[in-house]
């Protein structure tokens, strides 16, 4: 998937080519046509991997605590680069991306923030989930400076352990 990334990175989502995907990715275009009918399939099979990446750095960040790894998630979508050249390119895509819905991407993510949420000792309920999915897809739109990430991370993460039972008499 890393060359569909690089393609977007270099050429915005709109101008790659499957050739350009390939060829970025070092196979033939034949053997990325064996496994994707579109370039819309290849771009779906990225953002699932992206997600999945994203997400193991944020729970590298679980022993520093949830807002740590909330925070590394915000941080890596603000700086990813394929992310930034959409925004620049193509804006209404974007939008479109981050707008939170179903989908593999979309319910991926969600399983994530539920594992992570439950790793951390919290309760991984709907609606503590899609908090936490909304401030990070907010963040595909408007990236933010490393101390509001920090601060609104912070946030975010008191405002889920509010679920927690006895969290209001430990926190």
């Amino acid at each position: 998937m890393r060359g569909a990334v690089a393609a977007v990175e270099k050429y915005g989502s709109r101008k790659a080519t499957m050739g350009d995907i390939a060829m970025l990715a070092g196979i033939a275009k034949a053997t990325l046509y064996n496994h994707f009918r579109t370039r819309e399939d290849v771009y779906l099979a990225a953002v699932v991997a992206e997600v999945g990446g994203i997400a193991s750095a944020a729970r590298s960040k679980l022993p520093d605590g949830f807002g740590a790894a909330v925070g590394e998630a915000a941080r890596l979508i603000d700086q990813h680069a394929a992310v930034r050249k959409i925004a620049a390119d193509d804006p209404a895509a974007l939008a479109a991306l981050a707008a939170v819905g179903d989908g593999p991407a979309w319910n991926d993510a969600r399983t994530q923030i539920a594992d992570a949420l439950s790793s951390a000792g919290y309760v991984d309920s709907s609606g503590a989930v899609d908090l936490v999915l909304r401030y990070l897809a907010s963040h595909l739109l408007a990236p933010s400076t490393a101390d509001d990430t920090t601060e609104a991370a912070a946030l975010i993460a008191h405002a889920v352990a509010v679920s927690r039972p006895g969290a209001e008499e430990r926190d």
